[in-house]
This record gives structure tokens, C-alpha cells and sequence, in this order.
């Protein structure tokens, strides 16, 4: 894997949690439909929480605030709700200050912590 590309794991317990591990980076370069596609399927899906597990990306750029925010769109319409779980590294948590969208999200310092939110 390249520093370019972006890798998306999804877990789907029976506990109607989903869990969607991102690594690499969720820029204009990258290809971000694996999760866009995992993200959507989670809202449509009749669980009651999604957790994006951003922990391991390690670059986003307004192409990926456009998918975690259509992301949040889509969970809000569904009733679902998504938490972003970190830690977030720095440029990715700058890009959602400088944006000012870092309130628009629930985020939890890590996966565990999202579980129970």
C-alpha cells in the first residue's frame, strides 16, 4: 500500500454495530468509493451505530470532509448514528477545525470509547 491509497476493513457484529477501519489517505488522489460505499450500506443497513474508525488515516483533504459529511447526512436521515473514533491525527482533526465541521461530528478518542457513546 502506498502512501496515496486508502484501505477500508468493515466488522459487522450481530450487535447492530458497524465498524469501518480507514487507513492511508482519503484525498483527491485516492479512490474514496470502498467507503463511500461501507459508509452507506451502514446507514442503510438498520443497525443503530456506526463507528469510522479514523484512527490509522493518516491524510484527508476536502474530498474526504465531502464523505464523512454526506456520511453524517445519510446516518441522520436513517436514524443511525455515526461516531468517528481516533485518536485523530493532526491533519486530519486540523482539516476538521479549519473547516469549522470539527463540532459537526461525534468523536471519541478511541473505538472502545465510540462503542459506548
Amino acid at each position: 500500500m502506498t502512501a496515496d491509497e486508502l484501505h477500508v476493513v468493515v466488522e459487522a457484529p450481530d450487535d447492530g454495530v458497524v465498524l469501518i477501519r480507514v487507513r492511508g489517505s482519503l484525498d483527491g488522489w485516492s479512490d474514496p468509493s470502498e467507503l463511500v460505499e461501507a459508509l452507506e450500506a451502514a446507514a442503510g443497513g438498520g443497525g443503530r451505530l456506526t463507528v469510522a474508525d479514523l484512527s490509522r488515516l493518516e491524510f484527508a483533504d476536502s474530498t474526504g470532509l465531502h464523505v464523512l459529511l454526506d456520511a453524517r447526512h445519510r446516518h441522520t436521515d436513517a436514524g443511525v448514528r455515526l461516531v468517528l473514533a481516533g485518536p485523530l491525527g493532526t491533519e486530519v482533526r486540523r482539516l476538521l477545525d479549519v473547516s469549522g465541521t470539527l463540532g459537526a461530528f461525534t468523536i471519541a478518542d478511541t473505538v472502545d470509547a465510540a462503542l459506548t457513546c
